[in-house]
């Protein structure tokens, strides 16, 4: 019996041509390409079950084992078990392994993959080297160093490697952050080099994947700008209630860096904390109180503090919920800052949801799919096995996914009850719609039918966060980024009701500042959320939402008459005089709103005070919140204020904070004074 064995694997050795390691990696690559593009073309929707190399031989396995029976058989089978396994590993101990999209290239061992190389880069399967400069040379004949590097002018810099480009895959993707400190034995490591798109490989001892950050987009707006009242005495903007930018800037400076600028909107840092504002008493959902203190970084200027603080119905009273959990498993979703972050934070969710809510699953990596039907919440051990099976690979189909997100959670819609689409992703649409307009169009077209969207960012370095601010403001949603299991249970369990229950919808907020009091004004943040003056009582206009509980802040700073901080000087020709008029008011504050599902807006206005109130604790909080994304943007116009200023403010007025966010904010910004220096 082992005589016959030995000899079927000899024969089978004889026959079994050497490997060829360049071949198979073409192989590979030309069949990684051809999936990629299918994957990307395909237009039923789908459902599948991805398995890995291991778990497709055993299968194979199984199957021999159960229609070979006979002694022959078995011998066979055991011959041909003992074949494959050879050929799944032999090859792989004898060749350096190849990943492709985003993930690293392994050294070069021979002159064949240097060709390979070259040819890759001229058609365009590799992205070619960005300085014109350098050339590819070896650096070494030796077959123990034989690594590719770069040369120019000035000499021998570290080797560095183009990355791949794959048709209908992202290509850079932030696989592993440093944080986690993966190192891969026996690869010369891809890491991203500052200023230019080339990657950096360093050697084995040190190698750690490092994110990419060039590809991340923000929703930005120029800061605004100081106004004049005699000229623009009116100021018209929609609330805000997310809070994905403070995210970003936690997730960068525990990674030891400053935020790009255009990251940080200062209302999502004033908002992300929640604030003890007075509950409303009267007919409306919520009811505004409103502030004048003076300002810390300025003297002579006050700051005016609007503070809103929505109503939390009782939570047996909330409405059956249909939810639709829009998961991204595109390629760059694989990542543990990504997709499994994500997976856990769901589970935390689903703990919060009663037996008669319902929870489909629907994913899109070049075509979307339903994973999981209308599930009651109460079937958790159905809707947990669905989320444990979702594995990341693929491009990123963002169109197809939320169209049939749509058309689920429509057939999910019933009377009297909440239905609501959770988009989870990087942010990253690159087959279908992915301009941020294209999409608030085809957003805007379906929030009318009662579904609302929000939308869930994780991870860095190819975050799209101006796609995920289109879809979550023009779905009527809210927008959070989630960079740790904290953050999803702030924001799916301990603010699940106000996420997902809507108590207002289109609230719009309008200043009239008064002349007479009132030389010049600055509303901070809130830029990407400006509105026209004619917009504030046109109901056609979308504006923010509130959710059950939900609180806003808005800051304005503002100058009176007369004082020596007045920053524009009279004009020669065409200034106005200051009016003569009464001076007892500071401005009028109107806020309009509708009521979930209703057409035509209500209507709040006060009067601001020109006297001066005390500032509690969460006014001197949200403050310093201000100063210190105003920091992280510049400063402009905060004159010697500085990052110990707002330390002390913010420590000063950290209170009770039974979920330690206060604290937190104040390490941010310790580290950010540091990193600053």
């Amino acid at each position: 019996m082992t005589d016959e064995l030995d000899d079927l694997k000899a024969a089978f050795d004889a026959a079994t041509p050497a490997p060829d390691p360049l071949k198979k990696r073409k192989n590979i690559a030309r069949a990684e390409e051809i999936f990629a593009r299918t994957q990307g073309l395909a237009s039923e929707p789908r459902q599948t079950v991805q398995k890995g190399r291991m778990s497709r031989l055993l299968d194979g396995v199984t199957a021999m084992l159960t229609t070979l029976t006979s002694r022959a058989g078995l011998t066979a089978t055991t011959a041909i078990v003992a074949v494959g396994f050879g050929l799944v590993f032999y090859p792989s101990l004898n060749t350096p392994p190849i990943f492709h999209a985003g993930e690293v290239y392994d050294s070069m061992r021979s002159a064949d993959d240097e060709t390979a190389l070259q040819e890759a880069i001229a058609s365009n399967r590799v992205q070619s080297l960005p300085q014109e400069n350098q050339a590819l040379r070896r650096e070494s004949d030796s077959a123990a160093s034989s690594e590719l590097a770069l040369s120019d002018d000035a000499g021998s810099t570290p080797a560095i490697l183009a990355e791949p480009m794959l048709e209908a895959e992202t290509s850079r993707e932030n696989f592993a952050p440093q944080a986690q400190g993966r190192a891969l034995p026996d690869l010369l490591v891809v890491s991203p080099v500052p200023g230019t798109k080339a990657r950096q490989i360093a050697s084995p001892s040190d190698a750690v994947l490092a994110p990419e950050s060039d590809t991340e987009a923000y929703a930005s707006a120029p800061e605004n700008t100081l106004k004049v009242v005699t000229e623009e005495p009116v100021s018209t903007f929609s609330i805000d209630v997310d809070t994905a930018s403070y995210g970003v800037v936690r997730s960068s400076l525990t990674a030891g860096r400053l935020p790009p600028r255009e990251a940080v909107r200062v209302e999502e840092m004033i908002n992300y904390f929640p604030y003890a504002y007075p509950g409303p008493e009267g007919p409306h959902p919520f009811e505004p109180t409103i502030s004048v203190v003076p300002s810390p970084w300025n003297d002579g200027t006050r700051l005016v503090h609007i503070g809103i603080q929505g109503e939390l119905p009782a939570v047996e009273d909330r409405p059956p919920l249909n939810l639709v959990f829009l998961i991204d498993t595109s390629g760059s979703m694989q990542d543990a800052n990504k997709l499994p972050l994500l997976k856990q934070s769901f589970r935390l969710m689903l703990s919060e949801l009663r037996p008669e809510d319902e929870v489909s699953i629907v994913t899109y990596a070049g075509s979307a799919g339903q994973v999981l039907e209308p599930t009651p919440a109460a079937e958790r051990t159905t809707i947990l096995d669905a989320l444990d099976r979702l594995q990341a690979g693929g491009s990123t189909a963002g169109q197809a996914g939320l169209q049939q997100a749509y058309a689920v959670a429509e057939g999910m819609a019933g009377e009297g009850e909440v239905t609501r689409v959770i988009l989870a992703t990087d942010g990253d649409f690159n087959v279908g719609l992915s301009d941020p307009e294209a999409l608030k169009d085809f957003i805007a077209d379906k929030r009318e039918s009662g579904t609302y969207l929000s939308v869930l960012g994780f991870g860095r370095g190819n975050l799209d966060d101006a796609t995920m601010q289109a879809l979550a403001q023009n779905g009527n949603g809210q927008a959070a980024y989630i960079d740790t299991l904290s953050e999803a249970r702030k924001v799916l369990v301990d603010q699940l009701t106000g996420a997902l229950f809507p108590i207002a919808n289109d609230v719009k907020i309008q200043v009239e500042f008064n002349p007479a009091a009132i030389a010049e004004y600055r509303l901070i943040g809130y830029e990407t959320r400006a509105l026209a003056r004619e917009d504030f009582n046109n109901d056609r206009v979308d504006a923010g939402d509130i959710g059950a509980g939900h609180r806003v802040t808005a800051i304005y700073e503002v100058t009176p008459v007369g004082s020596d901080a007045i920053r524009n000087g009279p004009l020669r020709y065409g200034d106005q005089p200051v009016l003569a008029g009464d001076a007892s008011e500071l401005g009028y504050f109107k806020l309009r709103y509708k009521e979930p599902g209703a057409s035509t807006s209500v209507l709040i206005e006060n009067p601001i005070p020109v006297t001066e109130t005390g500032a509690s604790e969460d006014v001197r909080f949200s403050i310093a919140m201000a100063g210190f994304g105003e920091l992280l943007r510049g400063g402009t116009y905060l004159g010697a204020w500085t990052w110990q200023d707002a330390i002390d403010l913010a420590t000063g007025a950290r209170g009770a904070d039974p979920f330690g966010y206060r604290a937190e904010a104040v390490t941010l910004m310790r580290l950010a004074e540091a990193l600053d220096r």
